[in-house]
């Protein structure tokens, strides 16, 4: 239905984890001016990202985060595990690693991108404004 926000959480990281998603996709595409954009967020591992990454773009690796807007809808898939991993290894707050790849998926799939320096740029500014609604930061694009 135009408008929902649907997390199916294969990784079962914490508990809280769907509604930061739910919020996290919920303020990008708002942010963005699509409201009443579904959108269906799947919390998964790397295997399962790397698996859905070869067969849809023709890389193997695992990856962070792929969207993909499908009809009136976007499809994220995020690995959670990257999430924690990324969040130690840059000294960040797991949550908002996590919902940052959320929004990420979410305005790439609204327009952003960050292929060149300048909309790399937008695209991390647009993420540092939502990432605040949510009370949160992300130090390293600071």
């Amino acid at each position: 239905m135009a408008g929902d926000v649907e997390v199916i959480d294969r990784y079962a990281g914490a508990p809280g984890d769907r509604a930061l998603a739910r919020r996290a996709a919920d303020a990008a595409r708002r942010f963005a001016g699509r409201a009443d954009l579904a959108v269906h967020v799947l919390l998964t591992d790397d295997g399962e990202i790397a698996r859905l990454h070869g067969a849809h773009l023709g890389d193997p690796s695992a990856t962070d985060v792929m969207s993909f807007e499908l009809d009136d809808a976007v499809e994220v898939v995020v690995s959670v595990e990257c999430a924690e991993r990324r969040a130690r290894e840059h000294g960040e707050q797991r949550d908002a690693e996590l919902a940052l790849y959320v929004v990420h998926g979410v305005l790439h799939a609204c327009g952003f991108d960050d292929r060149s320096d300048a909309e790399r740029a937008r695209m991390r500014d647009a993420e540092r404004t939502v990432l605040a609604t949510l009370g949160m930061h992300v130090a390293r694009f600071a």
